[in-house]
């Protein structure tokens, strides 16, 4: 389609929410900016924005046009970089996604790569959808459970880690240690999601009779805070428990059990300065989480 003055104005819509915001920002009249919007949505036959008296608001479909835009802006600087002999520079906006549990591990790893690199901002996304690298939510993503499988995406192993079920010392001396295939008289802590990835959480839900898995919780802090509450036994990382030490390993880990990380990115920018750097800094701090 030959609609990149269209898409160009239409992103600048998006982005900065005004027609004269956007006409400024590109130096043209706001009537062309209004006449661009009104071309593209005309040839694509939908409504990318919402008109309102402050302003234009993406709908759904503007959403994707930002997203797209903005990766295609995105892949159009690091060109402009490298065309001037700047490729190798490590600066600009850098996204990084991962589930929420792993936000304080993660959090002091992006404080200090912004240290190592000044020219360098982070927005550090945490949720449990996974976002999609193909339209430019994310640069970097930290992904757990089974490989992800999404086209056109570079995924590589960051760390194997293990898990084990703990439980706090006064749980232990009421209930006593965990003996396999011995669940009577025992209450554990599991997530609230029966469609969960992760192998031991399933274990749990296929294994423990479901009378005995007392307490669940949505999310995966919320379990680690139901375990250190004394609700039962539950999983945790290996590296995680040693900081408590009112916890009680009560069962030895399996290797099932391992926690699978991954480190994805998408092939249109995995191979800028940024991202590369990124990649190699996690890849490298990660080697200890291996350990236990």
């Amino acid at each position: 389609m030959d609609t990149w003055d269209e898409i160009r104005t239409s992103f600048h819509v998006a982005k900065l929410g005004t027609v004269s915001g956007a006409a400024e920002a590109l130096g043209v009249h706001h009537a062309t900016v209004i006449r661009h919007v009104d071309a593209l949505e005309a040839r694509l036959g939908t409504k990318l924005f919402q008109r309102h008296a402050r302003g234009y608001t993406p709908t759904e479909a503007g959403m994707d046009l930002l997203q797209v835009a903005a990766a295609t802006e995105d892949q159009f600087t690091q060109l402009v970089g490298r065309i001037r002999g700047r490729g190798a520079d490590v600066s600009g906006e850098l996204i990084v996604t991962s589930i929420p549990a792993l936000s304080q591990r993660l959090t002091p790893l992006l404080v200090e790569f912004m240290e190592e690199h000044p020219e360098i901002r982070v927005r550090f996304l945490t949720d449990q959808r996974l976002f999609k690298l193909e339209y430019g939510e994310a640069h970097v993503a930290i992904r757990a459970g089974s490989k992800p499988d999404q086209p056109d995406n570079i995924v590589q192993t960051l760390a194997q880690e293990p898990i084990g079920l703990y439980a706090t010392r006064d749980y232990v001396e009421r209930h006593g240690l965990l003996t396999e295939g011995a669940w009577d008289g025992h209450r554990f802590v599991n997530t609230d999601d029966l469609n969960t990835r992760a192998p031991f959480y399933r274990w749990m839900f296929e294994t423990i009779p479901a009378e005995q898995i007392t307490y669940r919780a949505s999310q995966a802090r919320a379990v680690t805070d139901g375990i250190l509450a004394g609700a039962g036994i539950g999983f945790l990382l290996v590296q995680d428990a040693q900081r408590h030490p009112d916890l009680v390993q009560v069962m030895e880990p399996k290797p099932e059990w391992r926690s699978h990380l991954w480190i994805v990115t998408h092939i249109d920018l995995h191979r800028t300065a940024k991202v590369q750097t990124m990649v190699q800094f996690l890849k490298e701090k990660a080697k200890s989480w291996s350990d236990g």
